[in-house]
C-alpha cells in the first residue's frame, strides 16, 4: 500500500466580495489556506473541504469560493454543512455532486484506502442528520471495502464533546455507529462544525475535529463561557499507510485575538 496524503479545509464560511462573517474577512482567510496548501502540500493527493462552504449560502459567496479553490492544483472533493444551501450550491458547482441519496456523498478510492464523504446537513436545522437513504449507502460503501482501511468525512460531529455546543452535534448517531461499526477497520472519523480542534475514542472508533477557516472556540461549559478568536485558521493533514492514520493540525493563520460583537 502506497502512503495517501490528503489535506481537509472545514467552516470556511465564505461570504461575498466585501462582506463580513464575525468580523472576519473568511474569503480572504480561504485564500490564505490555499496559499498554505501550495507552498507547503504539494504532494498531497487531494483536498476535502468538509462543509460549511458558505456563510449564508448565497450564490455569490459559492462564485467566490469556486475561484478560489480553481487555483488548488489538486483534486478538491466537497460535502455540505448547516451553514450551507444544497440549491444555491448545485446552482453554481452544478448536479454532478448528488449523490443517489439525494444529498452531496462521495466515495474515493485511492492508495488502498477509502474515503467516504456525508453530507449531514438537513435544510431549516442546526444539528447533524443522516437520513435512512444515507445509512442505507453507507452500509452498501462499507461492505464494498472489507478488506480497506476506511476514513470517514463529515460536517457534524457525532460524537458529544462535552461542552455547551454538543445540542448541535449529531444529536440521533446510533444508526451512524452502527454502520461504522459493520467495517473491521474505520481509521478516522474526521469533522468540523464546532470550530474546536478534538480528539477522541468513542465506542470503539476514533473521532476528530478540526478549527477550520472561520473564528476559533475556547471551550465552552456552564462555569467558562466560550471565547471567539480570531485563530488559528486551521486544516487537517492526514497521513495513512498500511498499519497507521495520523492526522496533523497546520495553522496557516496564526494568532488568538477575542472578537466581542456588538449587541
Amino acid at each position: 500500500m502506497m502512503t495517501l496524503k490528503f489535506v481537509v479545509l472545514s467552516d470556511l464560511h465564505v461570504m461575498p466580495e466585501g462582506e463580513l462573517s464575525v468580523t472576519l474577512d473568511t474569503g480572504a482567510r480561504l485564500e490564505q489556506a490555499v496559499e498554505a496548501v501550495i507552498a507547503r502540500y504539494d504532494q498531497v493527493d487531494f483536498c476535502v473541504l468538509a462543509g460549511d462552504l458558505a456563510d449564508l449560502g448565497q450564490p455569490e459567496a459559492y462564485r467566490r469560493l469556486q475561484a478560489i479553490i480553481a487555483r488548488l492544483p489538486i483534486p478538491v472533493h466537497i460535502t455540505l454543512g448547516n451553514h450551507d444551501d444544497r440549491a444555491a450550491f448545485l446552482e453554481i458547482f452544478g448536479n454532478g455532486f448528488v449523490a443517489e441519496t439525494g444529498k452531496i456523498d462521495k466515495v474515493i478510492d485511492i492508495k488502498g484506502y477509502r474515503i467516504i464523504l456525508l453530507d449531514s446537513s438537513e435544510a431549516g436545522r442546526v444539528d447533524g442528520v443522516l437520513t435512512e437513504a444515507q445509512i442505507s449507502w453507507l452500509h452498501a460503501r462499507l461492505a464494498e471495502a472489507m478488506h480497506r482501511p476506511v476514513i470517514v468525512i463529515l460536517h457534524h460531529n457525532a460524537n458529544a464533546l462535552h461542552i455547551e455546543s454538543d445540542n448541535i452535534r449529531i444529536l440521533e448517531p446510533d444508526a451512524f455507529i452502527d454502520a461504522l461499526k459493520t467495517h473491521p477497520d474505520i481509521r478516522q472519523v474526521i469533522a468540523g462544525h464546532v470550530h474546536l480542534t478534538s480528539t477522541a475514542t468513542w465506542r470503539g472508533l476514533n473521532f476528530t475535529t478540526l478549527s477550520g477557516n472561520h473564528y476559533s472556540c475556547s471551550v465552552d461549559q456552564p462555569h467558562i463561557p466560550m471565547r471567539r478568536l480570531t485563530g488559528p485558521g486551521q486544516l487537517a493533514f492526514v497521513i495513512a499507510d498500511h498499519d497507521s492514520t495520523t492526522v496533523l493540525f497546520d495553522d496557516y493563520i496564526d494568532g488568538n485575538e477575542e472578537i466581542f460583537l456588538e449587541d
